[in-house]
């Protein structure tokens, strides 16, 4: 099972996910926690270039998430699935065609064919979008990333963008509202994971 974790900055992610997989472990499962980007050593190398460099052309952006993304699924993500674990992935392919395409403008089209090149097909069995609004996550967010540095109207066509994606395949994608208490949005996504299971 393939779990992918989607939201804006400072909507928890990451701390939902660490959560989520320690629950999972306690019923006997075995569970891979990761990252995009900065899985694996390759990934880190990205996640630091696209994280805390100046600033870059949207393409450049793309290209290097991408080959993270290559790398990550090839060697990381499709091995455990392979070995029967839960993969828990903090972002994947839908931040790409958020981020790159309702943020920055680029093609939505070719990024879902990018985006399909890269994971091989691979495909989650349920994308969690942890929703907000954009200043109360940035609020929140610890970051200080190149990211986070962007004006509120780009993290605002974010959230809009993820939205808009969860609408075009229900069956995929759960919206859960992240303004709640962090232990009421894991009971949630909890069961939102067992129900899949």
């Amino acid at each position: 099972m393939f779990v992918t974790f989607e939201g804006p900055e400072g909507a928890g992610k990451s701390t939902v996910l660490r959560a989520v997989a320690a629950e999972l472990r306690t019923s006997g499962l075995v569970v891979l926690e990761t990252r995009e980007p900065g899985a694996g050593v390759f990934g880190s190398r990205v996640r630091e270039w696209l994280l805390h460099s100046e600033s870059m052309s949207a393409r450049a952006e793309l290209m290097l998430f991408l080959a993270d993304r290559a790398e990550h699924i090839s060697r990381i993500v499709q091995p455990a699935l392979e070995r029967g674990e839960i993969v828990l992935c903090d972002r994947h392919a839908d931040s790409t065609v958020v981020y790159q395409g309702y943020a920055r403008g680029l093609n939505l089209d070719f990024l879902r064919e990018a985006n399909h090149f890269a994971t091989d097909g691979l495909a989650p069995t349920l994308t969690v979008l942890l929703d907000l609004p954009a200043a109360i996550g940035l609020a929140r967010a610890k970051g200080g990333d190149r990211l986070d540095a962007e004006p509120i109207e780009f993290h605002e066509r974010v959230r809009a963008g993820f939205l808009t994606e969860s609408r075009r395949e229900p069956e995929r994608w759960r919206v859960i509202d992240a303004t709640q208490s962090a232990e009421k949005v894991i009971r949630e996504v909890l069961a939102l994971i067992r129900e899949r299971m």
